[in-house]
């Protein structure tokens, strides 16, 4: 997971009025998430990928269970020496012949290939399933981040709003105060500076709220010409303990990267049985009907509906083939679909482990997260009753101006790590739900 700076929604203060003024309903996380899944370009390419697979499943069921039908006619005019098919002879004329046949063949025993194949095509649709969920997962994950990001940048520009009115007000209490002669130059000088350290730390946290909110925007395919408001409300903090053998347990049975992996070694066995059995005698069973029709230049023939009936034969076919030598052609298929095998079950051991792990990495920094929260909450409780005291000094003269900036700097980043350590928390505990079975647009 990237390193989160996480934020909130809006931006100065004119800015805010105007989002608020909107006739739109402000989006939640949730909605967020619902709207970048249905509009993902990512999402409709694995659907399409699902249509595929489900081809594949019905193109393997019906070889199984169905036979081969064809049909066949055609027509030709001969010219010059040809056959008579009465007497058997050759002669010069010019003649017309039409055939039509229809043959049915089905495949008695061809080494389970039909079988394994509709195996490994509903095995198919599931993988092409998961991959599907694994897609949205990602899909909300970034956008839960970017929702985040967006939100802590809104209320930072709050807190930076109301710095930047406090800096005013105090230069214009001081300034008056030199005027009268109870304040030097240089504290005027000083909270000038003070004011245009909060204007610019203003400006760049709009800038990045800026920034994050177009992310957001792009990775929900919002419409470009619309403005996209959501809700800006802080989440609740709330502890769930978990077990972390039983969310690792879960997570190894129905993670989606992990049934994937089981899956594909699922269909790398039945590959390789199909390779081992085409080693076997196929035997397939065919019957046909064909019949013709034919006239000759300057003869009499039998009318078309008297040679279709007369004409007509079937046939019954049943055949058997035996490889004998193919260039150990089928022996290399064998050894390909074994290490083919080994592959498949050697990257299901290295998925299980990384899912393992990812899952106890997760709950751990969960955890970690939520003891840094507590003494981020902490430290923003006691720098804002300090930062409320040393504006009180200011105002009576008590301190200088040089000593209220770096109280007010403390200040404003213990308000900063607070925040981000909320929302690092919340995308931590929402990872460990996800492994415990909670998709992420459900929680």
């Amino acid at each position: 997971m990237k390193t989160l700076f996480i934020n909130c929604a809006v931006i100065a203060l004119a800015s805010a009025v105007s989002v608020y003024a909107s006739d739109q309903t402000a989006m939640t996380l949730q909605d967020c998430m619902r709207y970048a899944v249905s509009n993902s370009t990512k999402v409709r390419i694995q659907q399409a990928a699902i249509g595929d697979a489900q081809i594949d499943r019905r193109d393997a069921a019906l070889a199984l269970f169905t036979p081969q039908i064809s049909a066949q006619t055609y027509a030709y005019y001969n010219f010059g020496r040809s056959i008579d098919p009465q007497t058997n002879t050759y002669f010069n004329t010019t003649s017309f012949h039409n055939n039509y046949n229809m043959s049915a063949g089905y495949d008695l025993f061809d080494g389970f290939k039909a079988v394994n194949n509709y195996k490994i095509s509903k095995t198919g649709l599931l993988i092409a399933d998961s991959q599907n969920k694994q897609v949205e997962a990602d899909i909300c994950l970034a956008v839960m981040e970017a929702y985040y990001n967006v939100v802590y940048y809104t209320r930072l520009c709050d807190v930076y709003e109301e710095q930047v009115a406090t800096a005013e007000s105090a230069l214009k209490k001081a300034q008056r105060q030199e005027e009268l002669g109870q304040k030097g130059h240089a504290d005027v000088i000083q909270m000038e500076a003070d004011l245009a350290d909060r204007q610019y730390d203003l400006t760049n946290t709009r800038n990045m709220y800026e920034s994050q909110r177009m992310t957001l925007a792009d990775l929900m395919f919002w419409p470009v010409d619309e403005d996209l408001v959501i809700d800006t409300s802080m989440p609740l903090w709330q502890v769930e303990p978990v077990s972390t053998n039983t969310v690792v347990d879960y997570a190894l049975e129905h993670n989606p990267a992990v049934q994937i992996a089981s899956w594909q070694e699922f269909n790398a066995k039945r590959e390789l049985n199909t390779a081992k059995w085409q080693t076997l005698p196929s035997v397939g069973l065919y019957a046909g009907w064909s019949t013709s029709y034919y006239t000759y230049q300057g003869s009499q023939t039998a009318a078309f509906q008297d040679q279709f009936k007369n004409n007509g034969g079937e046939y019954v076919e049943v055949s058997v083939s035996i490889p004998i030598f193919n260039r150990l052609s089928g022996l290399s298929k064998i050894s390909r679909k074994r290490n083919a095998l080994q592959k498949a079950s050697a990257e299901l051991d290295q998925k299980r482990r990384d899912v393992e792990s990812e899952v106890r990495r997760a709950i751990q920094d969960r955890d970690g997260a939520a003891t840094a929260y507590r003494q981020a909450q902490h430290k923003a409780e006691v720098q804002a009753e300090a930062y409320a005291l040393n504006l009180k000094k200011l105002e009576q003269g008590l301190i200088s101006p040089l000593e209220f900036q770096t109280a007010t700097g403390n200040y404003l980043k213990a308000q900063a790590d607070e925040m981000n350590s909320l929302f690092k928390y919340l995308i931590k505990q929402a990872v460990v739900r996800y492994y415990n079975g909670v998709e992420y647009v459900n929680q």
